[in-house]
């Protein structure tokens, strides 16, 4: 049996496992990212941090802002390079407004969840997120906590 394209798993640069503490994540969206060429080559180097990142909404545009992508000392000595620019995201027009109006309205926020590779393109998830509470991030993980031990108990039999 011949393997699509689509099965092979995509690489993943970088993860924000933060944000599933913080949030709750209801939705999610993949969008395209504009990258300089210096960017790309650290992409594929592995060196980007989602940790700080967020997503803005300004004039019908989405930005990745306060992610950190390091320059290579080889890639970019010819190049002003700013690891942490605003970078724009590419979403379909319908998408956009439904996150306007999830943002504006709703009061959820965007977050960067994932970094990946896609057919040779760097792919950002978006997740539409709600902020947990203190008592929600407790709750989470004591549930973690009692899966772990009820997967222990079955393993050990």
């Amino acid at each position: 049996m011949k393997k699509k394209k689509d099965d092979k798993p995509s690489p993943v640069i970088a993860q924000n496992r933060k944000a599933r503490h913080d949030y709750f994540i209801e939705e999610k969206f993949e969008a395209g990212l504009t990258l300089t060429g210096w960017e790309v080559k650290s992409l594929r180097a592995g060196r980007a941090q989602l940790k700080e990142g967020y997503v803005v909404i300004e004039n019908g545009e989405a930005w990745l802002v306060g992610t950190h992508i390091s320059p290579l000392p080889q890639a970019s000595t010819h190049v002003d390079t700013n690891p942490v620019r605003k970078r724009k995201l590419l979403l379909h027009r319908k998408e956009l407004n439904n996150l306007v109006g999830a943002v504006e309205r709703k009061g959820y926020t965007l977050v960067p969840l994932e970094l990946y590779w896609k057919h040779g393109r760097a792919k950002l998830a978006i997740g539409l997120a709600r902020g947990k509470q203190a008592h929600d991030k407790r709750q989470t993980i004591r549930d973690r906590e009692i899966d772990r031990e009820i997967s222990r108990t079955l393993k050990s039999r």
